[in-house]
């Protein structure tokens, strides 16, 4: 009977433990972590895109990382210029820029962050027939543009996007 009662404390005692080791916090992210993945999910790739959207979708992985995800999306600027979809590519913009600042490596990042969005853009613009391409493009240079001299989308003027409008427009009324 004893060894049947040091067997059963013994298991009891490693099922508490290995509640305690799951049910305690895990170790904190260090800013070199934090740098890593903030560095993964910024680059001009399509799968650092896709990687940064899955964790947009399913934050709570992420939460010890203490990301900040606000977005203004294109601030002043339309988010969907004639349609053409960039408001997730203003989205992945300002988290970078923001989260960059908020560790101060902004300045050390922010010609790559803005490159990542004029991809982001381009990528978009692929998804819309060749018809109406080239006046998504243009609009995305023009965001590049504001992004990269003024820091914000919020630099682009209405007559940039009359611009892009009449160059849909003709190509929409172009004979075929």
């Amino acid at each position: 009977m004893p060894r049947r009662l040091t067997t059963l404390l013994i298991s009891g005692a490693s099922a508490l433990l290995a509640t305690l080791a799951i049910a305690s916090p895990a170790a904190a992210v260090t800013p070199a972590e934090r740098l890593s993945v903030l560095s993964s999910w910024t680059q001009t790739s399509a799968s650092s895109y896709n990687s940064w959207n899955s964790a947009r979708v399913n934050r709570a992985p992420w939460t010890e990382y203490n990301f900040n995800w606000s977005t203004d999306y294109c601030s002043s600027s339309p988010d969907n210029p004639l349609g053409f979809t960039f408001n997730l590519g203003c989205y992945r913009h300002d988290f970078g820029y923001r989260n960059y600042k908020a560790v101060g490596q902004f300045s050390a990042n922010k010609s790559r962050l803005d490159s990542a969005f004029y991809q982001d853009l381009k990528r978009v613009c692929t998804t819309y027939n060749s018809v109406v391409r080239p006046a998504c493009y243009s609009l995305a240079w023009t965001y590049y543009q504001a992004v990269s001299i003024f820091g914000s989308v919020a630099a682009v003027q209405q007559a940039d996007i009359d611009r892009a409008a009449r160059m849909k427009a003709q190509a929409e009324s172009a004979p075929r």
